[in-house]
């Protein structure tokens, strides 16, 4: 139940140069071999997919998938059928249902260098677009912080519409939207794929005295940059990390806690829910850490957790809960076998899961019954019992909305930040194979199986929402600060000072 940091539209970038293969991103397809590809991306999305309408009613798919069918007359780029592809996908309001490159298009990237990008990475929310970085470094004008309020004559919220239509998210939820373009390079990749590149962009903002302002500036070539071919160049050869340094360096940068012992607070940043990093040994050896170090404020930072493996997360949870609680109300799938198979990957082996796993019912749907019906217990040993903290943003998803959803309704347990961009009431997620289309070979993701977290949750199509919000702010972003670690400090900063009067 994860999903991507990056999603299709780093792969949409036209900006790639020619390296060693010899796959051409300029190559066409027939309008027969995409309406063909099309066709089976809706049956298979029509027979299988079990979310299709669950925030998107079925005459509204029925006309997307129309108007995307109404697009294929002509011979076509791999790039132009996904941007088809991902428009119509972003209707179905699945954040697990996306649209990714072909193997060679991918294989292309990989071999090939990038001659041009966008020079602005923004961070935006509401109506805001705010700089944090430009790759033209000699440019005294656009710093970090500063607003920009057009493009090229669009403005922000003509760009902002016209991105989020090309967007997967759960249900109606603009924060993980938002967050997405906010992620680096995201939003000069997908500017770049919908309004082609610039050699110049004519840029309108607001300096740091509120004056309004114009200035132009050019298209950032990588291969132009000294500093960058100066970067290239090895000067001395740095010894290298052991094998043993490189694994620890790479669990450090998914899952690290941090103890101060003298203030009695702990932090730990965890990137995901995934297997391979080792996550169960990491959660016992950290609560006996806190139990060890007599911890009574504690922070868990899942921001950038874009979920992983449900077990994972339910380990978690156990050691911070402080009553039974289910996985979900209702988990079910609702085909078995499917006509398209052969394009699915590992069909065999999802329905020899579902076999052993899942049960159909009454109702026709196959369901899981042990997550249904299944209460996990607290932990005994090195449970915690102090204040916990978990900082929560539009990156946070899948099984990361189910640990908070577990947990959030405790007294001693408070949600900072923004809403997380996994939904509240439900997804469709658990497996995801992706599916090859058989002429162009761009390939989408499908969840099989859709799960009701809390059935007596109003279905808002909204995040779970932070008791405490904190967003991000023009001031914030100049000065480079951690906006809601800040905010938590302030928190553990007050409850301390009451602790002390009582």
């Amino acid at each position: 139940m994860r999903i991507p940091a990056a999603l299709l539209f780093v792969a949409l970038m036209t900006g790639c140069g020619i390296g060693k293969s010899s796959f051409s991103p300029n190559k066409k397809y027939s309008p027969e071999q995409v309406q063909k590809d099309y066709y089976i991306y809706q049956q298979v999305l029509e027979e299988t997919h079990p979310g299709l309408y669950w925030y998107t009613s079925k005459d509204s798919m029925d006309h997307y998938f129309k108007w995307g069918q109404e697009q294929l007359k002509d011979s076509m780029t791999e790039q132009q059928f996904r941007k088809v592809l991902s428009y119509v996908t972003a209707k179905i309001n699945c954040g697990h249902t996306s649209v990714r490159s072909s193997k060679a298009f991918s294989k292309y990237q990989d071999t090939g260098s990038i001659r041009r990008i966008f020079p602005l990475s923004m961070k935006l929310w509401d109506d805001t677009m705010v700089v944090t970085a430009n790759l033209n470094r000699k440019d005294s004008l656009l710093k970090r912080g500063t607003i920009i309020t057009k493009i090229n004559d669009r403005t922000t919220k003509e760009i902002i519409d016209t991105l989020f239509n090309f967007i997967s998210t759960d249900g109606y939820n603009e924060t993980h939207k938002f967050q997405t373009l906010s992620n680096r390079g995201y939003f000069g990749a997908l500017y770049s794929s919908l309004f082609g590149f610039s050699t110049k962009y004519d840029i309108e903002f607001t300096d740091s005295t509120g004056q309004k302002r114009k200035t132009t500036i050019p298209l950032y070539y990588p291969a132009q940059d000294t500093a960058t071919r100066a970067a290239m160049i090895p000067v001395t050869r740095m010894p290298q990390p052991s094998r043993k340094e490189r694994k620890k360096q790479q669990l450090n940068s998914v899952r690290l806690l941090k103890i101060d012992s003298v203030n009695h607070t702990a932090f730990m940043d965890l990137g995901s829910f995934g297997k391979g990093y080792g996550l169960k040994g990491f959660f016992r050896m950290s609560f006996k850490a806190l139990q060890k170090n007599n911890i009574d404020h504690f922070i868990i930072d899942v921001r950038s957790n874009g979920g992983g493996s449900v077990t994972n997360s339910t380990f978690l949870t156990r050691f911070i809960t402080d009553h039974d609680f289910k996985v979900g109300d209702s988990l079910y799938a609702i085909t078995k076998r499917k006509k398209y198979s052969r394009y699915i990957q590992n069909d065999f082996l999802n329905r020899l899961f579902m076999t052993f796993f899942a049960r159909k019912k009454r109702d026709g749907l196959y369901h899981f019954g042990y997550f249904e019906k299944h209460y996990f217990k607290p932990k005994k040993k090195n449970h915690f019992n102090g204040k916990t903290y978990i900082l929560t943003g539009g990156n946070s998803f899948s099984a990361t909305t189910l640990f908070a959803s577990s947990v959030i309704k405790q007294d001693n347990v408070t949600v900072v930040g923004e809403e997380t961009g996994g939904g509240a009431y439900g997804n469709s997620a658990w497996l995801i194979p992706d599916v090859k289309l058989p002429e162009t070979g761009v390939r989408f993701r499908l969840p099989l199986f859709r799960l009701v977290i809390d059935k007596n949750y109003p279905k808002t199509g909204k995040g779970v929402q932070p008791e405490v919000e904190s967003k991000p702010s023009v001031e914030a972003i100049r000065r480079g600060a951690d906006f809601k670690v800040e905010k938590v400090m302030e928190l553990i900063k007050e409850d301390k000072e009451r602790s002390k009067t009582n």
